[in-house]
């Protein structure tokens, strides 16, 4: 009976060398693979962190059939698929508008502040009118019978001294103009004329468009051989004269740097009664005056590169 008491023991004993040999035969295959994986740079998931995984899930699952109220709860709270945001809620849908953006106007890159150009104009001014201002200075509204025609060749700086601006048909900008012009005169008394002119052009600027239509005023000084002293009647009196310019028409760029322009052009030429003395009779030479208006074409050429305000 003793025997057989300690019987489980004596085969406890026995089987112990065993499983220390094991354990320790595992430990050493253990280290083996660590040390490949190493070599070779393979990586390997612990037991343990597999076994943590593992029970995270379970304990996941065993959470979700403990509180199937709960989870119930949640899906109600949450839309279906497909059904719109505003049903079962009271939060109305955000909906984002993008405002709809203005196309640029490439314009702006063509009349900016600052801007310098060249222009060169021509012209042919045949048609004799009454001056049209003589209804302020108090004279007659009337032509004379000598009749003159004028070839003027104006050689221009543009200097644009604003950008595009203003509304709907007043938009556009300004051009200050400072010219030095050549004339000669295929019909008349005199032959020639020279003169400087200064004043300002307002270029009227659709959005997007090529073509602008423009007016403006120069006044100057100038010098013709005047026939008045010889005593040809209906000449210039003095060879000192004043003149004004006023022109209308359109400008068509072709790009950024280039473009041409063509219209109309008054152009006055007197010497303000100087040579009669200030309006005193029998003295001095009288000054008729020339008063002329015609078709004018022109080119305009960017002088320097783009250096326009980008805020503009």
């Amino acid at each position: 009976m003793r025997f057989l008491c300690l019987a489980p023991l004596f085969c406890a004993v026995a089987v112990f060398p065993q499983a220390i040999a094991s354990i320790d035969r595992a430990n050493r295959l253990g280290e083996d693979a660590m040390r490949q994986t190493r070599e070779k740079g393979i990586f390997v998931m612990s037991t343990f962190n597999c076994s943590k995984h593992f029970a995270d899930a379970v304990a996941i699952s065993a959470q979700a059939t403990r509180d199937p109220q709960m989870s119930n709860f949640d899906a109600g709270e949450s839309p279906a698929p497909g059904s719109s945001p505003g049903e079962g809620s009271n939060v109305p849908p955000l909906v984002e508008r993008v405002p709809a953006s203005k196309p640029a106007d490439f314009n702006r890159g063509i009349y900016y502040r600052n801007k310098l150009e060249f222009s060169l104009d021509g012209g042919w001014l045949p048609i004799n009118i009454p001056f049209p201002l003589d209804v302020f200075v108090g004279d007659t509204y009337n032509t004379y019978p000598l009749k003159y025609a004028l070839i003027p060749i104006i050689a221009s700086l543009r200097w644009h001294i604003d950008g595009v601006s203003g509304p709907l048909v007043l938009r556009g900008n300004f051009d200050l103009t400072l010219s030095g012009s050549v004339t000669a005169i295929p019909r008349g008394p005199e032959s020639r004329y020279f003169s400087y002119i200064m004043g300002i052009r307002r270029n009227f600027v659709p959005r997007n468009w090529r073509a602008a239509p423009y007016f403006d005023v120069r006044l100057g000084v100038g010098n013709i051989d005047a026939k008045g002293p010889q005593e040809v009647l209906y000449a210039q009196g003095e060879d000192l004269t004043f003149t004004v310019n006023m022109g209308s028409g359109v400008r068509y760029n072709i790009s950024p740097r280039y473009s041409f322009s063509a219209g109309l052009n008054f152009m006055h030429i007197s010497n303000l009664d100087l040579s009669e003395g200030n309006g005193k009779p029998n003295w001095g030479v009288r000054n008729y005056g020339i008063n002329v208006y015609g078709p004018m074409v022109g080119i305009d050429i960017q002088l320097r590169r783009h250096l326009r305000d980008t805020a503009q």
